[in-house]
């Protein structure tokens, strides 16, 4: 079973990569969101992989970071969600945002996503929200280039990243985001005695009334507002 793969990058197309691993090519499927963080053909990367196994193939699934590949193993979960599917959502939705979308109920939010349509969304919602309240994500990575820019970023960008090493879905960047305040939000209330679902709620609503004021104090507040109206 394959967990991860480290190479140099010989070919990026709209929904795979392939990584050249001493001179073997590995097609490697992926969501937007990682794919536009590797480096150019020739450079040096590394990805957490997913590996199915079927009767007529074995596929071979990247991320940039644990929080998107526990997502992916929670979202095809879910009746109606494949792999195809689930990358889609990825590709639009980053691990923070599919979060939020969850405990807010926003099936508008993962509609946006090819080949979701609001029945399955719903279902979506329906059976992820107390299993995703649970999930331990983590700091979503920012992965960084060594020696090449980026697929999709800016040179100016590119450099700045470099400064970091290699792409390697374990010694990536973590990224402090808005997920981990979450986070740590919703276990503020369930340490005031509150259900990890009710409060899984109550912050994903104060996160969307706080736009981009998401203090960890500001997220408590609002979302002990929710839970006493």
């Amino acid at each position: 079973m394959i967990a991860k793969l480290r190479g140099i990058v010989d070919f990026i197309g709209e929904d795979s990569v392939i990584i050249d691993v001493n001179g073997v090519g590995y097609l490697v499927f992926a969501s937007r969101r990682t794919l536009s963080m590797l480096p150019q053909k020739g450079g040096e990367a590394g990805l957490m992989i997913e590996t199915h196994v079927r009767e007529d193939h074995i596929h071979l699934y990247g991320f940039a970071d644990n929080a998107e590949k526990q997502w992916f193993a929670l979202l095809t979960t879910v009746q109606g969600v494949g792999a195809k599917v689930a990358l889609a959502l990825l590709s639009v939705l980053s691990p923070t945002d599919l979060l939020r979308a969850l405990a807010a109920q926003d099936t508008t939010a993962l509609c946006r996503a090819p080949g979701i349509g609001p029945k399955v969304a719903t279902r979506i919602v329906g059976e992820l929200k107390d299993k995703a309240a649970k999930l331990n994500l983590g700091p979503v990575a920012a992965p960084v280039a060594t020696g090449a820019p980026t697929a999709t970023t800016s040179s100016k960008k590119s450099a700045k990243q470099a400064k970091g090493g290699g792409i390697d879905a374990v010694g990536m960047e973590p990224v402090v985001d808005d997920g981990v305040v979450l986070a740590d939000a919703v276990s503020a209330l369930v340490n005031l005695g509150y259900g990890r679902s009710e409060a899984f709620g109550a912050v994903g609503k104060a996160a969307q009334q706080a736009g981009d004021d998401k203090t960890l104090d500001t997220l408590i507040r609002l979302g002990l507002k929710e839970l006493s109206a």
